[in-house]
């Protein structure tokens, strides 16, 4: 068994004089500082908060509506544009007392917003045009013509920030919250679509959308038999709802929110699922009390079920959720392991998907950042030489989680869960990521080989041998150096 490292023995086994190694000036910036528990805990934090800030999500904020083939479209976008006065004439048309004038040229209108290529949105603004589509949304007019104007609205609204305010300015959202209440479900489904964009432009309209009133109405949609396109377009906004983390929705939306995403979550469709999950996972990225209420909401045996679902956007949306859930407070992450999700590790490990293995990882050195028995768990599930290996040998993203993985092990796990990983060939691993251009990597792993060899004790010359024989003896150097 490991002992405590003495100083005396330390200095033993440096059998290199300083001059060897003045000329590796940069390992002298990674001397280990130490990392208590709180330390740790704001690591573990702080690397999640990286893996998820990048925009890998397979959800977008703002959609478009292309429902028309795209010669007809085109056709029309070509002959208005191509006469210079064909928008005054849609503009003028849209507010004809003749209603089928008046539809008529808001449908164009729409043409020309559903082009796929180069949408004129900023013609049509500058038109003057937004005030009289909002005004065709009114309750006094005919369901066909509060459609085109909806679904006109709804990609000027899919545009750039400015394009959606201007949307919001001209007082669109109120006439929107209304129509979800019409008889009439492609005229709800579709101001659905528009109140999804506006709300996924940023948390200023999603808050302003919440204050006006739209989460009863709009879950209660779940609750109806509606056509599986609109439930989805449903779960699309409820994903934009809860998107946004600065701020983040508030305690008493997601406490509305989480009921209906305890339905959704285990519902057939692949999309709604999707969404749902990513809805979840945003949640969960939002502290620990917002950890803790997606506990309460009883989903985490879902979620870590579907870390095996055959559809891999599934799976990685339900680790992203329960790799924010773990995290958490210690007490949280154990919730998760108490789902058996470390017996779903082997799979997502060898997964084809490099993103997926990289996440796995990510989603064990949470683990391991957590207490022992936390720590002993990763072993009993033989997890750990997988992980090693990884370190040695897999793309860098994933690499460099393994290095906080194990450097974990260092610092939660004691002398046994320590020199089971030197057993499992775990120092040469540890050394090969020495010399990576990566700042952090290289802290990471020179911690954690300075915290193996104060637990080496008797074993400490072997430990040090296996160093050097890897071309860790700068390291070592380092270390020497940190005594004096």
């Amino acid at each position: 068994l490991f002992g405590v490292l003495s100083t005396e023995k330390h200095r033993l086994f440096f059998g290199f004089t300083m001059s060897d190694h003045l000329n590796n000036t940069r390992i002298l910036h990674f001397k280990n500082k130490g990392r208590n528990a709180d330390e740790l805990r704001r690591r573990r934090t702080d690397i999640s908060f990286e893996l998820r800030k990048s925009k890998r999500e397979d959800t977008l904020s703002k959609k478009r509506s292309l429902h028309v083939q795209s010669v007809e479209i085109d056709e029309a976008t070509t002959s208005v544009l191509r006469d210079g006065n064909g928008l005054l004439m849609i503009l003028q048309n849209a507010q004809s007392p003749d209603p089928i004038v008046q539809l008529n040229a808001v449908q164009q209108a729409r043409k020309l917003l559903s082009s796929d290529r180069n949408p004129p949105i900023d013609d049509l603004i500058h038109s003057g045009i937004l005030p009289v589509l909002v005004n065709c949304l009114g309750p006094h007019n005919s369901p066909e013509l509060q459609f085109e104007a909806a679904w006109a609205l709804t990609n000027i609204a899919s545009g750039t920030s400015e394009q959606t305010k201007a949307v919001v300015h001209s007082g669109a959202v109120p006439l929107f919250l209304q129509l979800l209440q019409s008889p009439h479900m492609n005229v709800c489904e579709q101001a659905v679509w528009a109140l999804g964009n506006i709300i996924g432009d940023g948390p200023h309209f999603r808050d302003y959308c919440i204050e006006l009133g739209i989460i009863d109405p709009l879950l209660e949609f779940i609750k109806r038999e509606v056509p599986i396109g609109f439930l989805r377009n449903v779960a699309w906004v409820i994903v934009n709802l809860c998107r946004s983390k600065e701020p983040p929705p508030s305690t008493l939306t997601i406490s509305k929110l989480l009921p209906a995403l305890s339905v959704l979550v285990h519902h057939p469709d692949m999309s709604v699922l999707v969404d749902t999950v990513w809805a979840l996972s945003y949640l969960t990225d939002g502290g620990n009390d917002q950890i803790q209420m997606v506990i309460d909401a009883g989903v985490v045996p879902k979620l870590v079920q579907l870390l095996n679902h055959r559809e891999v956007k599934v799976q990685a949306a339900a680790l992203r959720a329960v790799g924010n859930i773990v995290t958490g407070s210690d007490e949280q992450t154990q919730v998760v392991l108490n789902c058996e999700a470390l017996s779903y590790m082997p799979e997502l490990l060898a997964h084809q998907k490099e993103k997926i293995n990289k996440e796995a990882v990510w989603f064990l050195s949470n683990i391991t950042a957590g207490n022992r028995e936390q720590v002993q768990a990763v072993i009993n599930a033989g997890l750990i030489p997988t992980i090693i290996k990884l370190l040695e040998k897999s793309d860098f993203a994933t690499q460099k989680e393994a290095a906080w993985a194990i450097s974990n092990v260092t610092i939660s796990g004691q002398r046994e869960e320590v020199a089971f990983m030197v057993s499992q060939g775990v120092i040469p691993a540890m050394c090969s990521q020495l010399n990576s251009r990566d700042v952090q990597v290289v802290q990471v792993i020179l911690d954690g080989l300075n915290n193996i060899l104060k637990m080496a004790g008797d074993e400490v010359e072997v430990i040090t041998q296996q160093i050097e024989d890897c071309g860790g003896d700068s390291f070592l150097f380092v270390t020497f150096c940190s005594k004096f």
